[in-house]
């Protein structure tokens, strides 16, 4: 086994083309299922009373979901250093990722007026409004509502923070031994646990949930998806299984839920402040098992078609899902809680899936491409 604390590194070039070894689609599978455990935890609401239908046999379960933005954090940081290339300047840079990340983003805000705030009745003014429309939202505590405009597109603005530095902190990582950029990954993991507990002994449960929202204190999970991606391209080799990985973050979610009635008061409250920095590792340790396994020629059932679609769909699924689940909401109300909320569930995010696909069959990519034709013309 390669490990990832290697005496040297190679030059600047030949490090770039080592992490730059093509598409992954099983990490564009993963996509799909951690944007899907975001919506669950929406649809079944944080407490017995919440969101569109309480199912006992996944609640709380779901609550987790909410960590899957996490994953995406880590994830963003990960596929970003793994794709880039050397010498690739800046200005590119942001010119792609505008041209990915925006145009969904405003014609998914356009149904938002209308099922938040026209027939919903949220409260909202126009300063929030326009900073959730050119991403600046999670900046700021006083927007209303807490979630302006698109309210997940809350994550679209910690994503644009790191996507400015991005071209600047590749450079300086490219430069640094595998063993420095862990290091550096390691005390950013521990730095968010200890936010975490600072929050919640000086802060009001207000500022503090803005403040774990604030991209600064995001940032470790991205750059830990950054350092891993140099690391296997380094070469690094862990010994991961999937599955294992999986029965063991079950285990860790039935401890994490129940912490409250299971655990002491001090073990329950290490468990509320860790659960950001242990959910960043798990998603690690699973990018690179699956990252290893399709470099190594197994394509599993994340690399199917289906998964592969659903992947490609994934950021479509994210910013409409909610905006489905309120309108249900307003238009049905709440269902009594019972079991057979799975089935509505899945009814729902099936209706979702399609509204997904034709976002991304004729907004998001067509208006990817006129981006990219207008941009270099």
């Amino acid at each position: 086994m390669t490990t990832a604390l290697l005496p040297a590194q190679p030059p600047l070039r030949q490090r770039a083309r080592a992490a730059r070894a093509g598409r992954l689609d099983s990490l564009t599978g993963l996509r799909f299922l951690a944007a899907f455990a975001v919506f669950a935890h929406h649809f079944t609401g944080a407490s017995p009373s919440g969101g569109v239908a309480h199912a006992p046999v996944l609640f709380p379960y779901t609550t987790m979901g909410v960590n899957g933005v996490g994953f995406f954090f880590v994830l963003s940081g990960f596929l970003l250093a793994w794709g880039h290339r050397a010498g690739s300047g800046a200005k590119e840079f942001y010119r792609r990722r505008a041209g990915r990340v925006l145009p969904l983003h405003l014609a998914a805000t356009v149904p938002c007026i209308w099922v938040f705030h026209v027939w919903g009745g949220v409260p909202w003014d126009l300063p929030s409004f326009l900073a959730s429309l050119v991403l600046v939202q999670t900046w700021f505590p006083g927007v209303v509502p807490m979630f302006p405009g698109n309210g997940v597109s809350w994550t679209l603005s910690v994503e644009v923070f790191f996507y400015l530095l991005f071209p600047f902190v590749i450079r300086g990582a490219y430069r640094l031994r595998t063993r420095t950029l862990f290091a550096l990954s390691g005390s950013g993991l521990v730095a968010m646990w200890a936010v975490n507990w600072w929050a919640a002994a000086h802060l009001s449960p207000f500022h503090r949930e803005w403040l774990m929202r604030l991209p600064v204190t995001r940032l470790p999970e991205f750059a830990l998806g950054l350092t891993l991606a140099l690391a296997v391209g380094r070469g690094l080799r862990l010994p991961l299984r999937p599955g294992v990985l999986a029965a063991l973050f079950a285990g860790y979610t039935v401890v994490y839920v129940h912490r409250a009635t299971w655990c002491p008061g001090a073990v329950a409250d290490q468990l509320a402040w860790t659960v950001r920095p242990l959910v960043a590792l798990f998603s690690a340790l699973v990018i690179v098992a699956y990252v290893q396994r399709e470099r190594a020629g197994w394509r599993g059932w994340l690399c199917t078609p289906v998964m592969v679609r659903l992947g490609a769909w994934s950021y479509a699924f994210y910013l409409l899902h909610q905006t489905v689940n309120r309108l249900i909401l307003d238009r049905w109300g709440r269902a009594e809680p019972g079991n057979l909320s799975v089935f509505t569930l899945l009814g729902v995010a099936s209706v979702v899936v399609a509204l997904s696909w034709a976002a991304y069959t004729y907004v998001e990519e067509p208006a990817r491409r006129w981006w990219s034709r207008s941009q270099s013309t």
